[in-house]
């Protein structure tokens, strides 16, 4: 077995395994398999005549389940509210790897080194499909790659939290809809008919927000944050991100950058500073404090709200309550994205 593999399974012999778990239909219309995200940690252990799927971060899992509902099995290889930056592939990640068909990641350079895992260990190593690169190419501040803050130029990495703009998550269920057709020509139409479903549901949702963000204070829509995850959400529905609080290193701010950033923020006025479910950070209460700035610290770009089998659990159900904390805190509402229906629904 390969190189990685070999390594990791010695070690995997400390570690306990995923439970197998498929996603079942029933002779409903629409389904919601465990009402969240349950039923994708799939260690592929079984043969059950389905496309073996691995992915990466909870919301790109989120949008998989939706376009191959119960015709294919499913691995998020990264746990909810786990650094994507950093992640550093667990020992079964690999025994994952190498029974999966097909690896469906984010790209541009978010997911540390589960690439290089995963072409040790996948069946065929050109089955690695990078969703950001296929969505975006180039640095055209209107449609190309942003850098920024937390992503700066000179160090060549751009900004990968393309998820968190509707029409890019709409990009990737196409995306994923193709590369899941030319691997099982069989279901094309079944995957054709739930990417039908989720564009109708993001355009839905993409409505809503252009709705709710007009109640918010037009002085009030601009952002600090502190992980840099809105750069294209902000760009796609016309506010501005001002600053991010952490570092290009994902360390914790400086001293001296944080008495920059409090001067910045009492300059700007900005009334509200956003936290992160990834990066918990002390210094935010510290910025608050000295500024006068609300502290929220629910907003959430890569775990969706609830336990995983919550019907909220979704890619979603996380933009929608990351609607409703943002614009409520900005003195605005987000009283028809908050209508929006999160339950997994995919045909039967």
């Amino acid at each position: 077995m390969r190189r990685f593999l070999s390594v990791f399974a010695i070690m995997l012999l400390a570690v306990s395994g995923f439970a197998a778990a498929a996603c079942g239909g029933d002779d409903s219309e629409e389904t919601a398999v465990g009402n969240g995200a349950a039923g994708t940690s799939n260690d592929f252990a079984e043969d059950n005549d389905r496309l073996n799927v691995a992915t990466t971060v909870a919301p790109l899992t989120s949008i998989l389940l939706q376009i191959g509902g119960n015709r294919i099995d499913i691995n998020g290889l990264i746990p909810d509210g786990v650094n994507s930056h950093t992640y550093e592939p667990r020992p079964n990640d690999a025994i994952v790897l190498s029974r999966a068909d097909i690896f469906i990641m984010n790209g541009a350079e978010l997911e540390g080194t589960s690439e290089e895992i995963a072409k040790e260990n996948l069946k065929d190593p050109s089955k690695i499909y990078k969703l950001a690169d296929n969505t975006l190419s180039g640095d055209d501040e209107k449609t190309g790659f942003l850098y920024d803050f937390s992503f700066p130029k000179a160090e060549g990495k751009p900004n990968p939290h393309l998820w968190m703009n509707p029409k890019y998550a709409l990009k990737y269920a196409e995306l994923m809809t193709q590369w899941l057709s030319e691997n099982d020509a069989d279901n094309k139409a079944y995957y054709e008919q739930n990417l039908a479903r989720f564009t109708t549901t993001i355009n839905e949702l993409d409505a809503a927000i252009r709705t709710d963000q007009a109640s918010v204070p037009e002085a009030n829509r601009k952002l600090l944050t502190y992980h840099d995850s809105w750069a294209y959400w902000a760009r796609e529905y016309g506010w501005e991100v001002v600053g991010a609080i952490q570092p290009s290193d994902f360390a914790e701010p400086s001293a001296q950058e944080v008495v920059q950033i409090i001067e910045q923020l009492k300059t700007l006025k900005v009334p509200v500073i956003f936290g992160s479910e990834v990066f918990p950070s002390p210094v935010l209460e510290q910025i608050s404090k000295e500024t006068g700035a609300k502290f929220e610290d629910q907003l959430s770009d890569d775990a969706p709200p609830g336990e995983i089998d919550a019907p909220e659990h979704t890619y979603i159900g996380m933009v929608v309550e990351d609607m409703r904390i943002m614009f409520s805190s900005l003195g605005g509402n987000a009283d028809n994205t908050t209508t929006i229906k999160v339950e997994n629904g995919f045909a039967k």
